[in-house]
């Protein structure tokens, strides 16, 4: 059987299916094929992929893992699926890992070229595209909170990510709100403000009278169990 060119391979990818001839073209000119290993790495966690990778065939899995090594699986993928162009859009690290779980054939599209295949910077229609990923990052980061953090790490980057610098000060302006807050984390209002009442008398985050929240000295993760009680 004659071996498929880059054009034909990409006329099987789902992500181009809607191009002319002329721009499947310019793609398949822009293209490389890469054999990957079982185990090998696509994108890593935390760094800035330089290309779009499309599965031709094989499996993989997105994985993001917390700083004791425990992993949560965010997706499969399978042939047709592609990864990294969320940082080849907004120019953020990757917020997950996608690893090979088998022999693994992929399409290679280099950063400039697929740079090349997006809308103008300026237009609306990059905007949506960056507030799309911006969402899709918040949605990874609530799913790894959930999975592998206790409430006290919830609640803890939940506070984080509200605040805002100030004068070389975290702070969160207006009321937080412990029932809102409880939806966000996954936990109920009673545990948030156990949690929250906790931090205070740790001096870790400090409410005042206007109901803003300073930060003080608090991290992301789970607080020694030994700390943390039964919480």
């Amino acid at each position: 059987m004659a071996m498929l060119s880059n054009l034909d391979l990409i006329r099987r990818v789902r992500l181009f299916s809607m191009l002319t001839p002329e721009q499947a073209q310019t793609v398949a000119n822009s293209v490389t094929k890469r054999r990957c290993k079982r185990g090998e790495l696509l994108v890593e966690q935390g760094t800035q992929p330089n290309a779009l990778f499309i599965l031709l065939n094989g499996r993989a899995r997105v994985l993001t893992a917390d700083h004791r090594g425990r992993e949560v699986i965010m997706a499969v993928l399978e042939a047709g699926d592609y990864v990294g162009e969320m940082s080849l859009i907004d120019g953020e690290p990757a917020s997950a890992t996608v690893r090979c779980e088998a022999p693994t054939d992929v399409l290679v599209l280099g950063r400039g070229e697929f740079a090349r295949c997006l809308p103008d910077p300026s237009s609306m229609a990059y905007g949506i595209l960056r507030g799309l990923v911006a969402r899709l990052r918040n949605a990874d980061r609530q799913i790894e909170s959930l999975a592998l953090l206790d409430v006290y790490g919830r609640v803890a980057r939940t506070l984080l990510d509200m605040a805002e610098d100030a004068d070389g000060l975290k702070i969160i302006r207006g009321r937080v709100s412990r029932q809102d807050m409880a939806k966000v984390v996954g936990a109920s209002r009673e545990m948030v403000s156990r949690v929250m009442k906790d931090l205070e008398e740790r001096g870790q985050i400090e409410t005042l009278e206007d109901g803003s929240v300073v930060l003080k000295r608090i991290a992301e993760g789970p607080i020694d169990e030994d700390e943390a009680g039964d919480a």
